[in-house]
């Protein structure tokens, strides 16, 4: 494994459940920064607002901590764990009470600086 500097990001309780997170980070996951974005800004999930800000974060501690260029990052790691889940109750048929799980997520995301632009770099 390369030693390359990692700048991670965290959003914690996100409302929505962790399987409907995955699926757009599945699609963006060893993208730039750049192609993410992008394919955010036009997919079609509400996840997707939740999921540009836990990754502008990243970019934003990558260029501020460890002084990073935001066009050479890539997206290393994407993942969504489940978080609590919020216990309500609706109201049904003959004094029954039926449960609803509100579920909550956390998303991680990592990024990190492109190995093909240091590679290119270092033939030049």
């Amino acid at each position: 494994m390369t030693d390359s500097p990692l700048a991670q990001a965290h959003g914690r309780y996100i409302r929505g459940s962790a399987s409907k997170v995955r699926r757009v980070l599945d699609q963006i996951r060893g993208r730039t920064y750049r192609d993410a974005l992008i394919m955010l800004e036009f997919m079609p999930y509400r996840s997707t607002g939740p999921i540009t800000k836990v990754l502008r974060s990243a970019v934003a501690n990558a260029e501020n901590n460890l002084g990073l260029d935001p066009s050479s990052l890539v997206i290393k790691t994407a993942s969504a764990d489940m978080g609590p889940s919020m216990k309500r109750y609706r109201p049904r048929a003959q004094g029954r009470a039926f449960a609803i799980k509100k579920q909550t997520c956390h998303i991680s995301i990592a990024v990190a600086p492109s190995t093909e632009s240091s590679s290119t770099e270092a033939s030049d």
